[in-house]
């Protein structure tokens, strides 16, 4: 239980210091409000834009939590296939690697061409970059499986699907869910980068409408509920892999 409190109140603590400097700096140094403003001043942009940004979070929260768990639903299928399949881990997983060096900038205007300004374009932006932890996590957790059990199983005769969710699957959860938690964090950025490029809701659509006015709180508020909301779909992700490994002693500092 001690412990369990000290993980909440060292990051409390850690907030309490930045938010303390924050405003400390903003005021010695006489920083204009457009250019960077109080902690306050963001906590009323807060209070005073709660409807607004309640509703553009749940937009980019839906975009994200989409693209995640597409991401999840076809890059742990493609880590199975290229974990068994030799030929196709030769063929394809070089090229995965090397997609990855495109900046994925690049890719939301090719996107939106295709899918459109609506959701689509966003989820498709987070998929793309959610994906490759899946898999690259995935495949490590497959491939790392002690080879002591892999024998057990051929001394039991079990077959390969047995072998599988018997033995393989619980011993690669921890990688999997290694890159689940990537790969969350990754799709909001996804998802803000799509609307960004172009949208008439979310999250990154209101940051850059307040930006253009000049309204330096509001972005600031934008960025603090798109923090909590990452921190939100962490904790779901932290939450599901205690469900799925409850023999696991977790240190979630650690991740």
């Amino acid at each position: 239980m001690g412990q369990n409190l000290l993980r909440v109140v060292y990051p409390l603590a850690g907030a309490a210091i930045i938010v303390i400097v924050w405003d400390l700096y903003v005021v010695v140094a006489r920083v204009p409000l457009v250019v960077f403003p109080r902690p306050l001043q963001v906590a009323q942009a807060l209070v005073s834009y709660s409807a607004i940004l309640g509703s553009e979070a749940w937009v980019t929260a839906l975009e994200c939590i989409y693209g995640f768990l597409l991401s999840m639903a076809i890059g742990i299928p493609i880590a199975v296939v290229m974990t068994y399949s030799r030929i196709v881990n030769l063929m394809f997983y070089p090229l995965l690697v090397a997609s990855q060096s495109i900046p994925k900038v690049a890719i939301a205007p090719i996107l939106l061409v295709w899918f459109g300004t609506g959701m689509q374009s966003k989820l498709a932006m987070a998929f793309v970059i959610a994906f490759f932890p899946v898999v690259v996590d995935t495949a490590t957790g497959l491939r790392s499986t002690s080879p002591e059990l892999l024998e057990l199983a051929r001394s039991l005769q079990c077959s390969r699907l047995q072998t599988f969710f018997k033995i393989q699957l619980p011993s690669a959860l921890p990688s999997i869910f290694s890159g689940a938690k990537i790969a969350v964090t990754l799709a909001v950025i996804g998802a803000v980068i799509g609307e960004f490029i172009g949208s008439n809701e979310g999250l990154g659509n209101l940051l850059l409408t307040a930006n253009s006015q000049l309204n330096s709180p509001l972005v600031w508020a934008s960025l603090v509920v798109l923090s909590v909301l990452g921190m939100m779909l962490y904790g779901v992700v932290v939450v599901a892999e205690k469900i799925f490994m409850p023999w696991a002693a977790f240190d979630t500092g650690g991740h």
